[in-house]
């Protein structure tokens, strides 16, 4: 969920086509093109503006081909997700490259953000199918997501053209432009609480279910008209903000940031790289990656309040996009400075639009959607027994929802109070914490990968924990299925059975665990650096080791059965072989 942009070679345009609150933002083609650096014998034209040398529009668009000219419109898009051809990451460079807009239809994270628009769009009709009964405040939540890609392409021209940056290191029109995603999540998340929690039925007769349906219109228009609203504000900030602000000026006058009293902070070691993300510009991105998880959730309980197992298809369609949103993050996290998380994130971007076509197409078929009945242009009537039923399935009420354990469902402003909360501790611990990490500013792959991979993981793990098909006692808390008893999973119960033995087996396969993980984290740093790891002097080697078992911890967390069983498989060998050697006569007793 989530625009952003920057690396050294290429620009690559970002457009959000998913849901992406998490951030799911689709990473495109680069502004139009690989950065070329001109090499001209002749002088280019510019203008110095406040410190910085500007290249003139002008002397841009007339060195531009008509084809490539064409291909901005395309790929500008993803300018949140680019390189920062112009300016080096950490600070400003006194003299700009000339850019020139090349095609980069060939360009990977291009080729994976041209193939999601077709995905995303298919996923907007199937889950708008009249059986799927999507409140409508969720369905205009994903629908305007479009308009959030369509803001990006004259907000990444004008950070190319008139301050010679990507998209992610103008904060004021980075920030700008991924609200306009955040206030998509918000819609989807009201939407789908209100549907949940209050249930509803197009079908009202009754005078408190007519004053309910006036409620949730009253809000869908709100919704609609802040949405909107918004984007037009931004519109008028691309016509006036380049009069206006530099290409550093923070989102919101940066509202929230320390300004230079960070310094005094102990444990800062690094000064504040220009191209950093302002405090606002950090909130609305990680709003948009929580607002995302919470939606994700919500669609899991959906298919409870439709009584249709098949939407828990579509949170499981989801998990790219998150990832996707992830990998937004962790760009910013590194300062815009590696070009691999561009690509990564337009891959699951269009993975992602994909999984959530396949999994809308699959909820529209399981509530009646036929190719002969909605899409056939030659149709025998007006009316069929399916498309009556169709109807019929719309018209159905949705069923209340509530948390186990609770007697009333939690209310919306104690949903987005979470997210507040949540949101304000990771964008300062990001924005200032960083500073004191040597990792963060200069690429590191291995580390931004495993941050990437391992938390989709764990959200992975904790939809299997819901489905039954994992039981993860010691992590997750308390099992929320049922049958737990009867599921057939193992847990910390059966190992218990075995008594001391059992114990002893399961501290042995934890200690193997972790006594592997190092020595596979260091070959694994001295595989991509070159040098074997010196974590009691370096902190930029002990930080990146302790991130490779971090994302080895989650991955593990993935395999607790497997864990259990080689526990419970070396119980009887520790019996034998270690307590009866301790206490001869045990097995006389």
């Amino acid at each position: 969920v989530d625009d952003d942009d920057d690396d050294d070679d290429e620009n690559s345009s970002i457009a959000t086509l998913a849901i992406g609150g998490v951030e799911a933002f689709a990473p495109s083609s680069p502004i139009a093109g690989t950065t070329t650096k001109t090499k001209t014998k002749t002088k280019t034209k510019t203008t110095t503006s406040h410190g910085m040398m500007v290249p003139e529009v002008a002397e841009v668009l007339s060195s531009t081909p008509v084809s490539s000219l064409f291909d901005i419109g395309m790929t500008t898009a993803s300018n949140l997700v680019a390189p920062a051809a112009t300016e080096s990451s950490f600070s400003s460079s006194s003299t700009t490259e000339l850019l020139s807009f090349a095609d980069q239809g060939q360009n990977l994270a291009g080729i994976f953000f041209q193939s999601s628009l077709l995905p995303y769009l298919a996923y907007l009709y199937f889950i708008g199918f009249r059986g799927n009964r999507l409140p409508d405040l969720a369905n205009f939540g994903l629908q305007f997501v479009l308009l959030f890609v369509a803001s990006t392409i004259p907000s990444g021209i004008i950070s190319k053209a008139t301050y010679g940056v990507t998209l992610a290191n103008c904060d004021w029109l980075h920030g700008g432009a991924e609200l306009l995603l955040t206030i998509a999540n918000v819609l989807l998340v009201l939407g789908l609480k209100d549907a949940t929690t209050n249930g509803s039925s197009s079908s009202s007769s009754s005078a408190a279910d007519g004053e309910d349906d006036n409620n949730k219109n009253k809000l869908l228009n709100i919704g609609r008209t802040v949405a909107l609203g918004s984007f037009a504000v931004f519109v008028g900030a691309c016509i006036l903000g380049p009069n206006l602000f530099q290409a550093h000026t923070p989102f919101l006058a940066g509202i929230g940031d320390l300004g230079a009293s960070y310094t005094d902070l102990p444990f800062v070691t690094h000064s504040d790289p220009e191209n950093a993300l302002s405090i606002p510009t950090w909130i609305i991105h990680y709003s948009s990656v929580l607002e995302f998880i919470v939606a994700m959730r919500l669609v899991w309980d959906f298919s409870k309040a439709t009584g249709n197992e098949t939407w828990k298809g579509l949170t499981w369609g989801m998990l790219p996009l998150h990832a996707s949103g992830i990998c937004a993050c962790t760009y910013h996290l590194f300062y815009n400075n590696m070009q691999l998380l561009v690509t990564m994130q337009a891959g699951f971007t269009a993975l992602g639009n994909l999984t959530c076509a396949i999994a809308a197409y699959r909820i529209a078929r399981s509530n009646g959607w036929t190719f002969l009945n909605e899409v056939n242009p030659f149709q025998p009537s007006d009316t069929s027994a399916r498309g009556l039923v169709v109807d019929q399935t719309a018209a159905l009420p949705l069923l209340l929802v509530k948390e186990e354990g609770k007697k009333k469902s939690e209310s919306n402003l104690a949903t987005f109070g979470k997210i507040a909360a949540g949101t304000l501790v990771l964008s300062y611990a990001t924005k200032y914490g960083e500073l004191g990490i040597d990792t963060f500013f200069a690429p590191n792959e291995p580390l931004a990968v495993a941050i990437v991979l391992g938390i989709p993981a764990l959200t992975s793990a904790y939809y299997f924990n819901q489905s039954g098909q994992l039981n993860l006692p010691s992590f997750f808390g308390k099992n929320n299925n049922n049958n737990n008893n009867n599921s057939g999973g193992l847990s910390m119960a059966d190992i218990k059975k075995y008594g001391i033995s059992g114990t002893i087996a399961y501290v042995v396969t934890e200690l193997v665990f972790w006594a592997v993980a190092f020595p596979v984290a260091s070959a694994a740093l001295y595989q991509t650096t070159g040098h074997w790891p010196d974590v009691i002097h370096d902190t930029g080697d002990r930080t990146t080791v302790f991130g490779f078992i971090l994302a080895g911890a989650n991955v593990a967390r993935l395999l607790v059965p497997v864990r259990l069983g080689a526990a419970l498989a070396l119980a009887p060998w520790v019996e034998d072989n270690v307590l009866s050697q301790m206490d001869p006569q045990q097995p006389e007793q």
